[in-house]
């Protein structure tokens, strides 16, 4: 709302200026001599009336503290105030003075701001008389420090210049828009607590304490996880014991303090900041009790594949373990307990024995091994397969005959003996003997085409499957004949010359001079070739060698030799070899020397 105006009194020589804190005392500087103001200063805007002051304007002091002259205006500017009006306060004059025509200086923060200038730049002497009186300030408002000795006055406006319009005096002051209510914060969502622990197993167990262990929970939320608590009962009782007063952040816990023989419940429970989990509890109650050894199953390298038996045979398994005190050992066949009448079980402390006198079909199954240790137990699984021969194949059917030719199709068999299939024999029967033979063996298709049939016959066909036990025992058989017709064909089979190979004889090696020595066998060589063969005869200068024993004619696929036993000089000479058949007459000569040895004088000295 506006304030009232404030009462202003005037003196003859002085003026009444607001009440304000009296400034530090300034030396008044040498005055300057006054310029005139200027002819046609801008016409000042009408003055507010008396009543726009405040009302609440403090109250005026009876004397204001000298003010320090003003510096001597520039061109156009006011003149300063005389000497003799020097005791006016230094506000009244800042407020008549027009601000345009002195420094711009900044004023002090806490100054209060410069009213409209007086009409007509009038000098500074005395404020004019319709100049508006200054504004005080509202009457809750602090009052205005003065502003510092030295800070100067405020520049006075240019001649020319409009002085600032004083606001009308009745304008109602500038509401301030009413502040937004703040916005609660957004509540963060409630927690959740966590989902149960996982994989609660047992580690330890003796005489006065259980050792167990645990896996973190799946979910844990945004709240995080603060810890675990682990608890445990007595078996049928539902007190249950707190063994941790803290959260533990651990995933394993020792529950010491146990009796011996007690049988006792045990769960964890996570917590988070949404409370505590489901708890996580042991499948079986665990008995407080020392364990010497561990179960522990030793399975037979042999026995960690596949044992494959054939059907007949005998099963004897033979399976190891550990364990004290004395282990409790069961076997189950595919998740069922073992029927005693299929299967025999002998088990001793060391060891468990499965016994299948004579394996059938319905023995194949996993079986598996349990050995048990009060809360501690470990298993085996072996598998058992016992394979037969396959029954015979299905849809074995005759697809088409023509010429000497058959096409065969069939499907695998019903019954694969509990194993694979290998492969097929395929044998055909004539119908007049009857009699099977193999045509293909060991072979990979589900059809077959059976060529070299006879004409003029009429053949069965039959398939048999095979696998790793071998073959089987029944076949499938066409229900149809193959029948290979007669066209009328008749064989004729070709001519082919004879090669007439008879040559006459001609030698190949010839006989080469030769020289032996008196007392030692030699042997002259040669080979001939002729058909039909040749006859040979050994001649010694041109006489024919008869049957002399000194000499031993041989002839073997038709190489020659003459071997003569023990020559002397008088065997020397030119020995021929000639070959003879219908065809012609072929004869070699070498010539052979017979030296006589001579020996030294020294040798015959000693004969």
């Amino acid at each position: 709302m506006p304030t009232k105006p404030a009462l202003i009194k005037k003196a003859p020589s002085k003026k009444v200026a607001p009440k304000k804190a009296a400034p530090a005392p300034v030396p008044e500087p040498t005055p300057a001599p006054a310029e005139p103001a200027p002819a046609d200063p801008a016409p000042a805007p009408a003055p507010a009336p008396a009543e726009a002051a405040p009302a609440e304007a403090a109250p005026a002091a009876p004397e204001a503290a000298p003010a320090p002259e003003a510096a001597p205006p520039a061109e156009g500017e006011a003149a300063p105030a005389p000497p003799a009006e020097a005791e006016e306060p230094a506000a009244a004059a800042a407020d008549a003075a027009p601000a345009e025509d002195k420094p711009a200086e900044a004023p002090a923060a806490d100054a209060p701001p410069a009213e409209a200038p007086a009409a007509d730049a009038a000098p500074a002497e005395a404020p004019a008389a319709d100049a508006p009186p200054a504004e005080a300030p509202a009457a809750d408002a602090p009052l205005a420090e003065a502003p510092a000795a030295d800070a100067p006055l405020a520049e006075a406006p240019a001649a020319d210049a409009a002085p600032a319009e004083a606001p009308a005096a009745d304008a109602p002051p500038a509401e301030a828009p009413p502040a937004e209510e703040p916005k609660p914060p957004t509540p963060p969502p409630p927690a959740v607590p966590t989902s149960e622990p996982v994989n609660l197993t047992i580690e330890d167990v003796n005489d006065s304490s259980v050792t167990i262990k645990w896996r973190p929970p799946e979910t844990i939320g945004d709240s995080g996880l603060d810890g675990y608590t682990v608890e445990y009962c007595k078996d049928q009782t539902t007190d249950w014991v707190v063994v941790n007063e803290k959260l533990t952040e651990a995933n394993r816990m020792v529950v010491g303090d146990l009796t011996k023989g007690d049988v006792l419940h045990i769960r964890v429970v996570a917590v988070n900041a949404g409370g505590p989990s489901p708890p996580a509890a042991l499948a079986e109650p665990v008995k407080v009790t020392e364990i010497v050894e561990r179960p522990k199953i030793r399975v037979p390298r042999s026995l960690r594949a596949r044992l494959v038996k054939q059907a007949g045979e005998q099963v004897n398994l033979v399976i190891p373990f550990n364990g004290k005190p004395k282990p409790l050992v069961s076997w189950t066949k595919d998740g069922e307990p073992l029927d005693a009448k299929k299967a025999s079980v002998r088990t001793s402390d060391s060891d468990s024995i499965l016994f299948i006198r004579k394996a059938e079909r319905d023995h194949s199954g996993k079986y598996e091994l349990s050995v048990k240790v009060e809360s501690f137990e470990d298993k085996a699984s072996i598998v058992i397969q016992v394979v037969d021969l396959p029954g015979p194949p299905t849809s074995m059917k005759l697809v088409d005959s023509w010429g000497f030719n058959a096409a065969l199709e069939w499907t695998p068999p019903k019954d694969t003996g509990n194993t694979e299939i290998t492969g097929y024999t395929i044998q055909k029967s004539d119908k007049k003997t009857g009699e099977w033979f193999t045509v293909l063996e060991h072979y990979h298709q589900l059809n077959a085409t059976i060529s070299d049939l006879i004409m003029g016959n009429s053949y069965s066909f039959r398939v048999f499957a095979e696998n790793k036990c071998g073959r089987g025992e029944e076949a499938a058989a066409t229900k149809t004949l193959a029948t290979v017709q007669k066209i009328g064909m008749v064989y004729i089979p070709p001519e082919y010359q004879e090669h007439d190979f008879s040559e006459a004889p001609k030698f190949t090696a010839p006989l080469s001079d030769r020289a032996a020595t008196v007392g030692y066998t030699t042997r002259l060589l040669c080979a001939v070739r002729g058909s039909p063969k040749p006859k040979i005869e050994w001649l010694k200068n041109q006489m024919v060698i008869g049957d002399d024993p000194k000499f031993r004619q041989i002839s073997n696929q038709g190489v020659c030799s003459l071997e003569i036993r023990k020559p002397c000089s008088f065997d020397g000479g030119i020995y021929s070899c000639r070959a003879r058949n219908a065809h012609g007459e072929a004869t070699v000569a070498c010539k052979l020397e017979v030296k006589q040895v001579i020996l030294a004088e020294a040798d015959k000295d000693k004969k």
